[in-house]
């Protein structure tokens, strides 16, 4: 396998899309890329939900999700059953997306896909089995969890150093290796 070396601006890129799209942005404030739930809600087709998975029951058959953010969150309660795809999906605190259609009163999830970040350009995605192999071959490479710090104390992959996105706000590339030619490989809780 050829290596590539990675330009400067790649870790730069990473700590953009940690900070923009990261597992632990700061939702509680507005920004000024905030749009407003209504002008959300008419983006996405009238049977689509796409949101926060609040609970998932087997014995019910039904999916609980929220909408929207602080005063516009809206939850809604699907119903699932044999011919619904992407139930692995539909976990407690997850986003999804949820396309359901309407049977009598009810509404049924047809199917249900993870809903995941999208990378700045010039920023790529690796899977678990790559990294596992970077790991294994002990390849030259800062292995950077983003997770908040109680999140990070009790497990994390061995070798990894902890820089939380605020942390990451905060100090910038200051924090990041002094070779900018080398890869750094960021992971947080989740699919981001």
């Amino acid at each position: 396998m050829k290596k590539i070396k990675l330009l400067p601006f790649i870790p730069i890129a990473i700590m953009l899309a940690l900070m923009s799209f990261g597992c632990a942005k700061d939702m509680s404030k507005p920004t000024a890329a905030a749009k407003p739930a209504a002008v959300e809600a008419q983006k996405q087709p009238d049977n689509v939900y796409i949101g926060s998975v609040t609970g998932k029951s087997n014995k019910a058959k039904t999916i609980s999700i929220t909408v929207g953010k602080g005063d516009a969150a809206q939850p809604y309660m699907l119903k699932f059953d044999d011919k619904t795809t992407g139930l692995e999906f539909a976990e407690a605190g997850e986003a999804a997306i949820i396309t359901w259609e309407q049977r009598g009163d009810d509404k049924f999830a047809t199917v249900i896909k993870p809903k995941l970040a999208k990378l700045p350009e010039g920023v790529t995605e690796i899977k678990v089995d790559e990294l596992y192999q970077l790991i294994e071959n002990k390849a030259p490479m800062t292995l950077v969890d983003a997770r908040p710090p109680f999140r990070y104390n009790p497990s994390h992959i061995p070798g990894a150093i902890n820089i939380p996105v605020p942390v990451l706000k905060e100090k910038g590339a200051a924090v990041l290796p002094e070779d900018k030619n080398s890869l750094i490989v960021f992971y947080c809780q989740g699919v981001t």
